[in-house]
């Protein structure tokens, strides 16, 4: 129940009521019931470039998005947004690169994009604030469930029930 933690009580009770019940992977069957096509580096950096450009044209050049294995889920997060600078001469240059956990190489298109959006909305603002999320919502309108049903999705991970490895 780490991934949680955050969310009120109800819906805390709601999330372990399902867990509990055995009924996790028949949840994720019916709502999602195909996993997202984006299985290479090349694809997944075609569809996050999508998004950028669609909603982020003014936002800097995306370097690379691609699958990396995460040492801890909780701790470590499911992705990471990296922006390096350095001098190339007299140029500064910055790059911008994404990493997105192994485990969602074999997840629904909506969870992928969740954490895809939540890591092109650091290219506007660094921090999880107020105008963070309401940024990530207008590229998601569904974010915030989402970000519940991307949690969720780890707990199948974690209970080996992922039926997409084999889809």
């Amino acid at each position: 129940m780490n991934y949680f933690n955050a969310y009120p009580e109800q819906i805390k009770a709601q999330v372990e009521a399902l867990i509990n019940s055995g009924k996790l992977a028949r949840y994720f069957e019916k709502k999602y019931p195909v996993a997202h096509p984006f299985k290479s580096e090349k694809a997944l950096y075609d569809y996050a470039n999508g998004l950028k450009q669609q909603f982020l044209k003014n936002a800097p050049k995306l370097d690379s998005v691609k699958y990396e294995k995460q040492k801890d889920l909780v701790f470590n997060a499911l992705g990471t947004h990296t922006f390096k600078r350095h001098a190339h001469g007299k140029k500064l240059k910055a790059q911008h690169h994404i990493a997105i956990a192994n485990q969602l190489k074999y997840a629904p298109e909506e969870i992928l994009k969740t954490l895809v959006v939540h890591e092109l909305a650091h290219f506007k603002e660094k921090e999880h604030n107020k105008s963070f999320y309401n940024l990530c919502c207008h590229i998601q309108p569904d974010y915030f469930q989402g970000e519940l049903d991307l949690r969720l999705f780890m707990v199948l991970c974690e209970q080996a029930e992922n039926f997409y490895l084999t889809k």
